[in-house]
């Protein structure tokens, strides 16, 4: 028999699997991830809601003037542009405003503001005004834009009072976008537990969970939120009343959430691998947290994002019928209170600004949801 050299006799090359770059061999969330790219209209809009949210969280930095600041001088001014031209056909690289002057118009008596072209104010950074906390944290009086006194800038006008719109739309943002936001995160706890209880353990106790849900959306919303918001003291800390409309707001709307979590538990609860994990001993806790909830956690996702542009026009309508919100605070609610009187639409259609901001917030939220819900679709390619 002939035999093989040494030299000869090699072990086989072992063949080493080619690593898989096709996105159907990836993680769901990676797949998700890889579909809301290709979303254009919900990538717009989350840079957007995020400019939104910072802005919000550097409100008082941002904000020329504080809440409290107002001029009797300058009552329903309208809003003044920024100018690199000036009346002599001069150009300036620096931005800057005209003193505002009133006067009467000659027909009807009216109040009107004229631009004053021999006191030009250039727009500054990072200007010294009213004191302030940064994030809560320490004392400073930095704002990030302003003009020197007695200067004035008010470049979205003002309002009755001589208050500055755009300070206290930047200003509100904090309320209106963060009451939508805690709600809806108290709503999703709530919803999530109620209905996981509801679905999973069924029997009698889905039976009450199921009543207690139907009596609470058989109420009509408008006036649900209006005799809850009447049980709420007059007069009460800024702080108090926005606990009390997060409460409402998360009292309502968890029950859209569990009957989803419901029907999704009572779905899965009788698939194969949770029959196996119930046979070997696992928990039910443990059975609901890594064998229920993954498999249906990106719709999860989708049904939040698609709640808060609901909470935002709730909280909005609550404060415009002066049922949330009150002044001294105010939210975007609360601004559009005195578009209430036609005329004042008629005669100073900026105080409609803060109408447009809601708009915008909410077809974001939406457009972001509408992404989020293509890009979790299992079916979608």
């Amino acid at each position: 028999m002939k035999t093989i050299p040494a030299f000869r006799r090699q072990k086989p090359d072992i063949i080493q699997p080619a690593k898989i770059k096709d996105a159907n061999y990836s993680s769901q969330w990676r797949l998700i991830y890889l579909r809301f790219k290709k979303h254009k209209l919900a990538r717009i809009s989350l840079f957007i809601l995020a400019s939104l949210y910072i802005v919000a969280l550097f409100a008082q930095f941002i904000a020329p003037y504080g809440l409290q600041s107002y001029d009797s001088k300058y009552v329903n001014a309208p809003p003044m542009g920024f100018r690199f031209m000036d009346a002599d056909g001069k150009f300036h690289i620096k931005p800057f405003v005209y003193e505002l002057k009133s006067t009467r118009d000659p027909e009807t008596m009216r109040k009107v503001f004229v631009s004053n072209t021999e006191k030009r104010y250039p727009l500054q950074f990072f200007v010294k005004g009213e004191e302030y906390k940064f994030l809560g944290l320490f004392s400073t009086s930095t704002h990030l834009i302003g003009v020197e006194e007695p200067g004035r800038i008010f470049l979205l006008g003002t309002d009755g009072m001589g208050r500055d719109l755009f300070s206290r739309i930047i200003l509100g943002s904090q309320i209106s976008l963060s009451i939508p936001l805690v709600g809806v995160g108290i709503s999703f706890v709530l919803g999530l537990i109620i209905g996981g209880i509801s679905g999973y353990f069924g029997g009698w106790l889905d039976s009450i969970i199921q009543r207690i849900i139907e009596i609470i959306r058989s109420f009509p919303t408008l006036p649900l939120w209006m005799a809850l918001s009447a049980a709420i003291p007059p007069r009460i800390p800024v702080v108090t009343m926005y606990l009390y409309i997060v409460i409402i707001f998360a009292f309502i709307g968890w029950t859209d959430l569990a009957r989803v979590v419901r029907g999704k538990f009572i779905a899965l609860k009788n698939e194969d691998y949770v029959i196996a994990a119930k046979i070997a001993g696992v928990g039910n806790t443990k059975i609901i947290v890594k064998h229920l909830l993954p498999g249906f956690i990106s719709y999860l996702v989708v049904a939040t994002t698609l709640a808060i542009p609901g909470m935002i026009l709730g909280e909005t309508a609550m404060s415009f019928l002066g049922l949330g919100i009150r002044s001294p605070a105010t939210s975007w609610g609360v601004l559009l209170q005195e578009a209430q009187k036609i005329e004042n639409v008629a005669l100073y259609p900026w105080k409609l600004i803060p109408l447009g901001i809601v708009i915008l917030t909410v077809l974001t939220y939406n457009f972001l949801g509408d992404g989020l819900r293509d890009a979790a679709d299992p079916y979608k390619k």
